[in-house]
Formats: C-alpha cells, structure tokens, sequence
C-alpha cells in the first residue's frame, strides 16, 4: 500500500523521501517515481511524515527509536490500535510534533488509482494543514474526532467487511446446496437489496473463481476484528454478531493467514460444509 501510495506524492511538486525496512525497495522506488531513497534517520528529520506499517507495535517502536523532529506532522496510515495512537499523540506532543492517526481503505487498487478512503483522528489543525498532502491518494478524506478515531473507524470497517463475506458465504453455501447456479445468484444479488462491496468486487473475482490473489493478508483482517473486539469490551458490550465473526475468521492459525488473502478464509466454511464455492 506505501508503495502506491507514496507514487502519487512527487505529484504535489515537494521533495519526496522514502525508506524501507528492505533498503532495495526504497531505491526501487526512488527510480520509477523520482522520489529519494534516504535512511531512517534522514526520513524522520522531514516536515510531514507519512508511515504504512502492519501493527501499532512497529510503528511504537520505529518513533521510540527514531522520533521525528520538533514541528513536524506524523501521519500513521497502519490499521492500529486506538490506545496505542493516543499514547503516541502525547508522545510526540512531549517533543513538540503531532500524531495522526490516518488508516485507508479501498485495497491495493485504491492505492494505486490514488482512491483511498482515510479516516483520520487528532488535532483538527494539524489535518488542516496535512490534508492537501493525504489528498494526493486519497478519493475520500474524512476527520472523524480525536485521536484513535481513526483506527477505531477503520477496526469497524473492517470488521464489517469481514462480516459481509461471512454472510455471503453462507448465503451462497445453502443455494449451492440448493443446486442455484452461483454466478446468476450472485448477479440478482448484486441488482437487490442484499448487495455490497463484498458481492461486487470480492466474491466472484476471488473465491468463486478460486484464485483467492493475496492483496490484504488475513491475519491483518484477524488483528483488526481483533481491535474491534477490544473495543466492543472496553466500552462493556456484548455484541453477538461480531464476537462470532471473531470465531469463524479466528478458525485458520496465524502462520496460515500470513500466508493467505483474507477472502481465503470462506475456505474453513467449505470444509465444514463439504460445499466448495466456484463456478
């Protein structure tokens, strides 16, 4: 996702600086897009810096390790951990920079369109200011309220992403069952009031099809179910619906869902039922 993302910025007509943890992917980078391969160090020291990490832990650890420099405006684009963006706006606020938290939505094709939907929590001024550089990828830019709004929207979403495939999934295992023909189920579907994003884009490109293209890992997709769990018992909810999801995407073993997309995860459904959904 950085890596498309990061593409669009030169756009704007600023100097542009990327790092990796893989150093070949930077320099990559720097010649197909004109931007500058530069370390860590040199990367922290910009005006507006802009991170795309797995887990709120790696980026905890890269500003313990490597704060940025007084004045500067981070953006955080991982799918975190509300907590964990509070603590790291008062972290930064110590040294006189600002944290945002600004998660996206819209998969590897929104990134590489420049289409992104960000929801971005914090300082209402420093989005201001850091807005016009977010819009260099983004179709949708939306301020949603202090910090770890953000990541808090984001953990729904995709929860309820997940929640679609599910009840997708099962809605297409009893008429396979039935002997309904999948794909003209799912063109009614996707002409009715049972359609959604999930039953547009996602089924028949990639279970129905059986190619299952790994674009968004599905321990990702367990982690932020994950945050949207803890959040659900923070506030002392018992939410049905969504500790069961929890349940049914928890089935495949974390070194298992490193390795897979998360529309992969309709095969444990499969297993179960003896009902394979193709075509």
């Amino acid at each position: 996702m950085g890596w498309h993302m990061a593409s669009h910025l030169p756009k704007l007509g600023i100097e542009v600086c990327v790092w990796n943890r893989t150093e070949s992917k930077a320099q990559a980078h720097a010649a197909q897009f004109a931007t500058q391969a530069v370390s860590i160090e040199q990367a922290v020291q910009a005006d507006i810096i802009i991170s795309c990490l797995p887990t709120s832990a790696d980026i905890e650890a890269l500003i313990s390790q490597h704060p940025p420099k007084s004045g500067s405006i981070w953006i955080d684009c991982t799918s975190g951990v509300p907590d964990s963006a509070k603590k790291l706006a008062q972290v930064l606020k110590s040294i006189g920079s600002v944290y945002l938290d600004a998660p996206v939505s819209g998969q590897t094709i929104g990134a590489e369109r420049g289409t992104l939907t960000v929801m971005v929590g914090g300082e209402a001024e420093a989005f201001a200011f850091a807005q016009p550089i977010i819009q260099a990828f983004a179709g949708l830019i939306e301020y949603v309220g202090e910090s770890g709004t953000g990541f808090a929207v984001k953990a729904i979403n995709n929860t309820l992403m997940a929640t679609h495939l599910w009840a997708l999934a099962e809605g297409l295992t009893i008429l396979k069952a039935q002997q309904v023909n999948l794909n003209s189920a799912l063109n009614c579907i996707n002409h009715s009031s049972g359609q959604s994003g999930i039953s547009q884009n996602i089924m028949a490109q990639r279970v129905l099809n059986r190619e299952f293209p790994k674009t968004f890992a599905l321990d990702l997709l367990q982690k932020d179910i994950g945050i949207a769990l803890d959040l659900m018992q923070q506030h002392t909810l018992d939410l049905k619906i969504l500790q069961g999801i929890q349940q049914q995407f928890n089935r495949i073993e974390k070194h298992r869902a490193q390795q897979l997309d998360f529309s992969a995860a309709v095969r444990a459904l499969e297993q179960e039922t003896q009902l394979l959904l193709q075509l």
